[in-house]
């Protein structure tokens, strides 16, 4: 039986039309994952004081309160704060909230925005003390912000360098969290890598430990009701305290009845040595590679002795030098649509795309010696079935042409910025092209680029073990996905 608060939730989630949805970046939490993130708060006592940034209905503060109300959580007094910026929904939040009357319960809505009120807080604009909040609960909104928007202003002048709005959220719920407070956030899996979040993980790795995270194995599931395809992570993070070891939970949707919990270090959610700071969320046992589940797949590419770069011809920045197609004192110029399961397929005669680029003084350095690259492209759909897709480039595919030229939506591969030998191409091809390194990828990238800082934290074969991959490759012509994965699976631990 559905309670009445989520019955309020589908019925206003259904009336709702998709436009509004994304004018707020808001889509309600269901009745389920509210109590599972009520549910990863530590019992506690005393008074809380309770923030809900983007509340909707009040589903979240809802199952929080259901829990103090049930005894779980001894707290003498609960203190809410409710942000909500759409009016239209603050009667049926007043609604949910009002079930929860008594003595030692006090409230308070507010329709204005919270990244500006937050921010004013912070920054003393308010000539007041900013709130401290030992418990924070959210479903924040999920929506750029411009660089030059006064939501981009306001923290800037807090020191929140961020770009979206679910970032923003929880960056200031942190700020403005009590020494030891508790937060509970679903949020999207892009802030755990790529180069856009990392003042994002700075800012809450220094602030916070992490105390749980939860994945689910369906990226549609935990918002199915509004259609949302996103990979979405529930994560408990304490304001200071000791980093221990971390609480790792999967389930295959939103029904968390096929849940698995793991515990596993600091060091193996992110790694002591990462500039980047990527948050690493492991779904295999504790010691093992996410790669393999073997400990061998270990390698950097500084140990193999190779590099990976963004293919450095921006097109529209070198316009002027492009050309549809090749003629003399022209290289090639490669895009994603040249290179092929079966090979380098260049010029293409009906592409949209130049064939080639004039090699001169203002073009050289952008471009690579011909020879042998392996390359990854960086942009892919949600659903296609690979995430990582690499190809070989075959110099032999260019007859007696010097130089080549990468186009930026490509990640090449090289050995200081020279071709590498064959066999290594196509062992690397191979070996990302493998199952395991795409699913791999796919738990620890919560987006639908593949940057190259993403490439250089990957782990890899050996070198000998690559060449030897790729001798069996060139062997097999166009070896077969299962025959990868096969063979892979055959190489020793």
């Amino acid at each position: 039986m559905l309670s009445e608060v989520e019955q309020v939730r589908l019925r206003i989630s259904r009336a709702t039309d998709a436009k509004k949805k994304s004018q707020y970046g808001q889509f309600f939490t269901s009745e389920r994952t509210a109590a599972f993130m009520a549910g990863l708060f530590p019992r506690s006592k005393g008074t809380c004081h309770l923030l809900d940034a983007g509340a909707g209905i009040g589903s979240l503060s809802a199952a929080f309160l259901e829990r103090w109300r049930s005894g779980e959580l001894k707290f003498d007094h609960v203190e809410l704060e409710a942000f909500e910026i759409d009016e239209t929904l603050h009667e049926p939040l007043n609604e949910t909230l009002r079930r929860f009357d008594r003595k030692s319960f006090t409230k308070r809505v507010r329709g204005d925005d919270f990244v500006l009120t937050a921010s004013d807080w912070l920054s003393g604009t308010l000539f007041m003390s900013p709130p401290q909040f030992t418990h924070a609960i959210l479903n924040p909104p999920y929506k750029k912000i411009g660089s030059s928007s006064a939501h981009r202003i306001a923290l800037r002048r807090v020191g929140i360098e961020t770009v979206n709005l679910y970032s923003a959220f929880v960056a200031l719920a942190v700020s403005l969290l009590a020494p030891g407070g508790q937060i509970v956030a679903i949020v999207p899996r892009s802030f755990c890598n790529g180069p856009y979040y990392r003042p994002f993980r700075e800012f809450v790795l220094n602030r916070c430990v992490i105390r749980h995270l939860h994945l689910f194995d369906s990226r549609d599931k935990a918002f199915k009701d509004d259609d949302v395809l996103q990979e979405n992570v529930i994560v408990r993070l304490e304001r200071g305290g000791r980093q221990q070891e971390v609480t790792v939970s999967t389930s295959g949707d939103d029904t968390f009845s096929d849940i698995s919990t793991r515990k596993h270090s600091f060091d193996a959610i992110v790694e002591p040595n990462d500039s980047e700071r990527f948050i690493h969320i492991p779904t295999c046992a504790p010691g093992t590679s996410e790669t393999t589940g073997s400990p061998a797949f270990h390698h950097s590419l500084g140990d193999i002795g190779l590099s990976v770069s963004t293919g450095p011809v921006v097109d529209f920045r070198l316009r002027d030098h492009l050309v549809r197609m090749p003629e003399k004192g022209c290289v090639p110029l490669l895009y994603a649509c040249h290179l092929t399961p079966t090979g380098t397929v260049w010029p293409l005669q009906d592409s949209k795309k130049p064939n080639a680029i004039l090699r001169n003084d203002e073009t050289e350095k952008w471009l690579y010696p011909n020879g042998f690259y392996c390359v990854v492209r960086r942009f892919s759909s949600k659903e296609e079935k690979r995430r990582i897709v690499a190809r070989v480039v075959d110099p032999r595919s260019f007859k007696k042409t010097p130089a080549l030229g990468f186009e930026n939506h490509l990640n090449v591969f090289h050995e200081n910025r020279n071709g590498v030998p064959e066999a290594l191409a196509h062992g690397l091809a191979a070996y990302l092209n493998s199952t395991m390194v795409d699913e791999s990828f796919r738990r620890f990238n919560g987006h639908t680029q593949v940057n190259a800082t993403d490439l250089r934290q990957m782990k890899y074969l050996s070198r000998q073990d690559l060449i030897g991959l790729g001798k069996w490759a060139m062997k097999q012509g166009i070896p077969s996905q299962s025959a990868i994965d096969k063979k892979l699976g055959t190489l020793p631990a």
